[in-house]
């Protein structure tokens, strides 16, 4: 869903229809409906010609956008701006925040079961 969300926002941002961004990228105006809505994913092909025309990376299409090193010497993490985004919530309630940062696989089990 995340590809189908960011195909969106690039395009309105661009000023474009769906029409227009198809002809642009030689599909049809009912493959970039299904594209934004979800129900149809495209190919490859059409995946880089997205990422050419908007000037992104095919990582950020995909919702890997952001890399964050966690440590020197450690393996490197790409993290999408929603998850991003969510840090920068759980920080404005730092009781929360801190308890996420001290254990974050029982806040993740806990939440996990809530939502049961």
């Amino acid at each position: 869903m995340l590809l189908a969300k960011r195909m969106k926002e690039l395009r309105m941002d661009r000023g474009l229809t769906q029409r227009e961004l198809g002809e642009i990228i030689n599909v049809t105006k009912v493959s970039i409906c299904c594209y934004e809505n979800g129900t149809r994913t495209p190919t490859l092909e059409t995946l880089l010609d997205l990422a050419n025309y908007f000037e992104v990376d095919l990582d950020y299409l995909l919702g890997r956008d952001k890399k964050v090193d966690s440590k020197p010497n450690e393996k490197t993490i790409r993290m999408a701006k929603e998850e991003i985004e969510l840090m920068k919530e759980l920080r404005k309630y730092e009781t929360v925040y801190q308890l996420v940062i001290a254990n974050p696989k029982r806040c993740a089990e806990l939440i996990a079961r809530k939502l049961r």
